[in-house]
């Protein structure tokens, strides 16, 4: 049954890199890599089909250097490039959410997480429920009685609630934890020795980031009390970087991400010259009536 009252929001550029890592060795007769274009439409079809959403689009990275790699600019300097087997397969994976009439977001000098936020914002605005697809603990900050996090990998679902009792802080105050304790995936230095259960403690203590770094002297770790001193620039520096813009210039509305009807005979095309045979044997069916193609149950 369709739920109108929920808006989902995938991150699309999440589901890519774990289909492309968790299956492997897959192409075409033509030599073409399929795997992360296979996962990732098995991943999109299973969601459409468990929840039969009323609005959903999924965000994509836009090619390209961000506003935070201007703020500092060895922001994400330890990641490799995309593979160039995965970029050759992100046509068609664009494709394929055309095909199925999926709103695809992105948006230049912005991440996902920012689009996704913004997004989350005006839906919650206009009083939807959202739900925002992504392993990345980086929406915890986003968090609110509306919006929700969950992980379809892990099938964990962390909401308002449940993250006050795991965590005992406000989900805004995550930008304070990651502004101490940093984030090594994406660069962001930190506070050198502090991990999140220090940095979750510290917050705890004094309520924010600048708080800590103003009332560091009332610490009686010695060490860390040295370090929060030395490295006060950088810990207001990460707290900048970590914080996700909720307020990205997007051309796109919630009623814009409204499902619509596959194309069916688009989808067994590009299905077929994939060599999903499976996959396009389920959207070849047509109605023999009206000739009309139809949505398939997925």
């Amino acid at each position: 049954m369709m739920d109108p009252d929920v808006v989902y929001l995938v991150d699309g550029s999440s589901y890519v890199y774990r289909a492309y890592h968790a299956i492997k060795n897959l192409s075409n007769s033509q030599g073409l890599p399929t795997n992360a274009i296979f996962g990732f439409s098995r991943m999109t079809l299973k969601l459409l089909e468990d929840k039969n959403p009323r609005f959903m689009a999924v965000v994509l990275d836009a090619k390209g250097p961000t506003f935070r790699h201007e703020i500092f600019k060895d922001y994400k300097a330890n990641r490799p490039p995309m593979p160039e087997d995965l970029q050759v397969q992100l046509p068609y994976i664009k494709k394929i959410l055309e095909g199925l009439n999926l709103k695809c977001v992105e948006r230049k000098g912005y991440e996902a997480d920012d689009v996704i936020a913004t997004l989350a914002r005006e839906g919650e605005e206009k009083g939807y429920g959202v739900v925002i697809i992504s392993g990345d603990k980086d929406f915890r900050q986003i968090l609110s009685p509306a919006v929700s996090l969950w992980d379809t990998m892990k099938d964990s679902l962390l909401d308002y609630d449940t993250f006050q009792k795991e965590y005992g802080l406000r989900p805004d105050q995550i930008i304070d934890v990651m502004g101490l304790s940093g984030d090594v995936s994406d660069n962001i230095p930190g506070v050198r020795g502090v991990g999140e259960k220090t940095a979750i403690n510290l917050v705890k203590q004094f309520g924010c980031l600048e708080e800590v770094l103003r009332r560091s002297d009332e610490i009686k770790r010695e060490r860390l009390r040295g370090t929060l001193k030395e490295d006060r620039d950088l810990a207001l520096l990460s707290k900048k970087l970590v914080l996700i813009d909720k307020f990205v210039p997007i051309d796109v509305k919630i009623e814009d991400l409204r499902v619509g009807i596959p194309d069916s005979r688009k989808l067994a095309t590009i299905f077929g010259d994939l060599e999903f045979r499976d996959l396009q044997e389920r959207f070849s069916l047509r109605d023999e009536v009206t000739g009309k193609n139809y949505r398939p149950v997925l």
